[in-house]
């Protein structure tokens, strides 16, 4: 049945249900909030990878 997974059309009407639940003056504000989240998220990320290279993990003791 689903061997596609989504199709145009499941995008299509998911789109269609999201914008009747939320409205269209709220969605700018949403997509606007999950972008920062995401810039965030990313530079967290980034963050994370550098002081890893910086101080890399002793081996432990055999």
């Amino acid at each position: 049945m689903l061997r596609n997974g989504l199709g145009p059309w499941h995008l299509l009407i998911l789109a269609i249900v999201v914008i009747v639940l939320f409205g269209s003056k709220k969605l700018p504000d949403t997509a606007r909030a999950l972008g920062k989240s995401m810039r965030i998220l990313k530079s967290e990320a980034k963050a994370m990878k550098e002081t890893e290279v910086q101080a890399p993990r002793a081996d432990p003791p055999a």
